[in-house]
């Protein structure tokens, strides 16, 4: 983060492939199922090959991160969820992908409206799970979106960079909190899946 704050780009490339092995270490250590532990490796995976500017590597590291999502919607269950919420994501979902559509390469429109359909279901379902691992689904949806409006080239923020893993490592550590959460709900219907 402080590396993309001060433009320093390499700092930045050696620091990024870090973060995710840290996180998912230390959930492991804490006795974090396997399934959480998991989806954080593929984001790692995703953080490795979103480092290239090519698009075969755009498209796989997508691929990584749409595995993270199964992962999480598996580990998050069928906790109880609100209709509106539910309805106020299926808008947003609707209403980003048809804006971005146009200005999207042509390569890149299906996949990406399949892998945001697959992050918007992730984002709605860790609602289930209590206010602060449903804001991480929130924040990564945010983050993803910030990724897309690049890809379309739409304007951006200063240090556009900078505010996608600002985002994106909070989502990933307050998603981290769910096995905590799962463990002290007294209110969710959910059940964690066997590791």
């Amino acid at each position: 983060m402080l590396c993309l704050a001060a433009g320093w780009r390499a700092g930045h490339v050696v620091a990024k492939p870090l973060l995710m092995p840290l996180l998912a270490g230390h959930v492991y250590a804490r006795g974090g199922p396997r399934m959480l532990v998991a989806a954080l490796l593929c984001g790692w995976g995703g953080d490795v090959l979103l480092l290239s500017d090519a698009d075969p590597a755009f498209l796989l590291g997508m691929g990584s991160f749409a595995a993270g999502h199964v992962c999480y919607l598996l580990l998050f269950g069928r906790g109880r969820t609100s209709r509106g919420l539910g309805a106020a994501y299926g808008l947003a979902l609707v209403g980003t992908v048809a804006a971005l559509w146009g200005d999207l390469p042509a390569g890149l429109r299906i996949p990406v409206a399949g892998y945001s359909l697959l992050l918007t279901a992730m984002a709605y379902r860790s609602s289930g799970l209590g206010p602060v691992v449903g804001l991480g689904g929130a924040l990564f949806l945010l983050s993803d979106t910030l990724i897309a409006t690049g890809v379309a080239d739409w304007p951006q923020l200063p240090r556009p960079d900078f505010w996608v893993m600002l985002t994106y490592l909070a989502a990933q550590a307050l998603l981290a909190q769910a096995y905590g959460e799962m463990r002290t709900s007294r209110t969710a219907t959910f059940r964690t899946p066997p590791d």
